[in-house]
């Protein structure tokens, strides 16, 4: 048996050890951030106000949109969510972390007269904010913000925090999925439990919106979801943060 003294320093180091790794997580996530910032050339602003201008047109929009800087889906990106939902026409949509993307969603649902956007939202206060915008917009019929706190759930070998998905209907397959949360500093690879736990709830011409796919961990968790999940194409598309695009390959759909 080691001394009482040993087995405290030994436990003494492990909580500093792990001080750090949290420590160096959160200056690499700044790091990522100020490099985001560099890259606001005057090029790209333009593009977005571009984009955003575009949002207005086509959305027909009467009232101002929340911003769309920070941790806000950008304008491109949002650009590009509008031209699929006016395609495709979904009739299911969901939403992982709400916001401005919600109330564009919910626009062009309405603008095609079918459909609704499901919301999970971690956040309390978030989700109020995005119901009030809902109703400020006349949007409140067809989204839903759904309170979804972030829960433990066992996937392979690990534990991950993500969505509580219970209140999703689950007789309707998911035609559209937006994956823009949870945050990045919940823990690594923190959007990756979208796949194993909604992908297998995609229609057979679903299509899945990741946004931040620039990002190095969303390029590994790319990687993971194109070991696991085959049936599923990706394509990008040349967003400011970066938007992958997954669909489901035309051979594939009975696969699961």
């Amino acid at each position: 048996m080691f001394p009482i003294t040993t087995v405290a320093l030994i436990f003494a180091l492990a909580l500093l050890c792990l001080y750090t790794l949290h420590k160096v997580r959160l200056i690499h996530l700044l790091a990522h951030e100020l490099k985001d910032q560099a890259q606001q050339s005057p090029a790209n602003l333009f593009r977005q106000l571009e984009a955003l201008q575009g949002l207005y047109v086509d959305l027909r929009l009467e009232r101002s949109l929340p911003g769309t800087r920070g941790w806000a889906a950008s304008p491109d990106f949002l650009e590009e969510l509008v031209r699929h939902a006016f395609a495709a026409r979904p009739r299911v949509v969901v939403e992982c972390s709400s916001g401005t993307s919600t109330l564009v969603l919910a626009r062009c649902m309405q603008l095609n007269g079918r459909g609704k956007v499901y919301s999970l939202e971690h956040d309390a206060q978030y989700a109020e904010q995005t119901r009030q915008q809902l109703q400020l917009h006349g949007l409140a019929e067809w989204a839903v913000v759904l309170e979804a706190p972030l829960r433990e759930h066992a996937l392979g070998n690990d534990n991950w925090p993500w969505y509580v998905a219970d209140f999703l209907p689950e007789e309707a397959a998911i035609d559209m999925l937006v994956i823009d949360g949870p945050p990045l500093a919940t823990r690594v690879l923190a959007r990756y439990p979208a796949g194993p736990l909604l992908f297998r709830r995609m229609a057979a011409d679903g299509t899945v919106f990741l946004d931040d796919a620039g990002r190095p961990d969303e390029q590994a968790i790319l990687r993971r979801w194109k070991s696991e999940f085959p049936m599923f194409e990706q394509t990008s598309r040349p967003c400011e943060k970066g938007c992958a695009v997954l669909t489901r390959r035309a051979d594939s759909s009975g696969a699961r």
